[in-house]
Formats: structure tokens, sequence, C-alpha cells
């Protein structure tokens, strides 16, 4: 039996099947809800860009998602299993999340960042393995970082660390993969190198649900486009079905034009310039 989830495809009615399945999250702080009544099933292999304006809770839901902040309601199922009934290894095994502004240790090299992702897999009836140096080796080799395994991390680009600490998360080997703006701070050329490299974990059957600012980004690189205001998802779908002027009006108070990009037609927002309507 199947039937059709939120994001658009096709997915397991028993829950079984890799991927993630979210129902009634509502999370905040006392006093101050900040997502309410959050559902959203992403099938494995799928990416999901979540927008929306500041504040809107879009990194208080990845981080409930990440088992980081504890809902007040509501379930978080990876392959069917409740991520809050699991111990914090265990929920890792399944869920590994990018924040905004990672922190490394001082000196650390790429290939030391990378085994960090490994850290979950770790325990006292198990130590370092073959297994895990195939994993760290593969994440390198999936983010064109091999050749940087060796560099100090706090001595790259902007781009190859972004990279790096992808290929962290990668090593990290779970079926859910949570970004949080990744490609904030880069320029466009490095911000398009991690778009294709979300899309390639992707690929893999890995499911991605990633926070994105850029509206444009997100519509290119993403299955389906979630739009979030004041905690609340107010529109989804497939980008090019769900972006116009009347969504972008609503999420950041803009008018704006909606136009399409050639060759694969994925909607491209420009901004009217209020100064020019003035005139």
């Amino acid at each position: 039996m199947t039937e059709t989830t939120e994001a658009g495809a096709t997915d397991t009615a028993d829950g079984n099947a890799p991927g993630l399945d979210i129902r009634g999250l509502r999370a905040g702080y006392p006093g101050r809800p900040v997502v309410e009544n959050i559902d959203l099933t992403v099938p494995a292999g799928q990416v999901v860009a979540i927008v929306g304006p500041n504040g809107c809770g879009k990194s208080t839901l990845l981080r409930a998602v990440a088992r980081l902040h504890r809902p007040d309601s509501g379930t978080v199922r990876v392959a069917g299993a409740d991520i809050w009934e699991l111990g914090r290894r265990r929920a890792a095994q399944r869920v590994a999340l990018l924040p905004q502004a990672p922190r490394a240790p001082e000196a650390v090299t790429v290939a030391g960042l990378v085994r960090y992702g490994r850290h979950p897999r770790q325990g006292l009836l198990r130590q370092w393995s073959r297994e895990d140096e195939n994993a760290v080796r593969e994440a390198l080799e999936a983010t064109g970082t091999t050749e940087l395994a060796a560099e100090r991390l706090d001595r790259l680009s902007g781009g190859q660390r972004q990279r790096c600490w992808l290929a962290m998360v990668l090593a990290q080997d779970t079926p859910v993969v949570l970004l949080d703006e990744p490609t904030s701070a880069l320029d466009l050329g490095h911000a398009v190198e991690v778009l294709e490299l979300v899309r390639e974990v992707a690929a893999t059957g890995r499911t991605v649900v990633m926070v994105q600012h850029d509206l444009a980004a997100a519509a290119r690189y993403a299955d389906t486009l979630v739009a979030m205001k004041a905690g609340r998802i107010v529109a989804r779908g497939v980008p090019a079905d769900t972006v116009d002027g009347v969504l972008v009006k609503e999420l950041y108070a803009v008018d704006a034009d909606i136009l399409r990009a050639p060759g694969d037609g994925s909607p491209v927002v420009v901004p009217r310039s209020r100064r020019l309507a003035t005139t």
C-alpha cells in the first residue's frame, strides 16, 4: 500500500522506508512558541529546501529534527523510528546536521575533522575499523577534498572549508542529512559547487533537508520547496508551481516578478525596486 507524501512522491504507508516523517511538531521556548503544527514527509533521495523570512522557525525546526531542541509535542520519525525515543548515539546514526556556523577544534586537519563524523559509530565495544576508514575516504572523495586531507581546516578558503564540513556530515553515514544555510557567506561559484554536491548526496538515496535564504537557488536545486512564516508552513510543492509573486509578497513583503530560467525553467525572483516604483 502506498500513499502520496507532502513532498510530492510516494512512500510506504507503514513508515518503515528510509526518509523523514514529521507529524504535529511544536517547539519553542517557555512562553514563546517558534514552530507549530508542522507536518512534513520527505522520501529518501529527495532534496527539500525550507525558505522563509528571518525568525520564522526554520533553524528551530532543523534542531528539533536533529534532536538538539526537544519539541513540546509531535513526532520525528526516521526510517520508522521516533528519534526522540532513541538514545543520542543511535539518533546520530540516523540524522546528521550541519549548522550555520560550525566550529572545529583549533588546528584540526581536514582528515581529522571528517573522522569526527564517525564518532556516533564508536563505543566501548567498537573501536576504529576498516569500515570507518572507508567511510572517511569515500566522504573525502565525494566532496573532492581528498587532496586537502592533510591540510589544516583554518588555512582553507571558505568554499573549501564548507566542502570539508559536508565531508564530515557524509562520513556520519546517516539516511537523513540536515543543512542549515549551507551556502551562506559563499561566493556564487562556491555556492553552486555546494548545491550541486547536495544533489549528488540525494542521488545516493539520502534524504536532504536544507534551509536556504536564496529563493532562486532553493527553487533550482530542490525537489520540493517548503515555505514557512511565523512558525508555520504556508506553502509547499514543486518549486516551479510554488514560487510566485503572491508567495514572495507574503514571505518577504516585497513585490517581485517571477521569470523562468533558460534550460530548466526554474523560477527566478526579480524584486521590484521601491525607488523606481515611486518615481
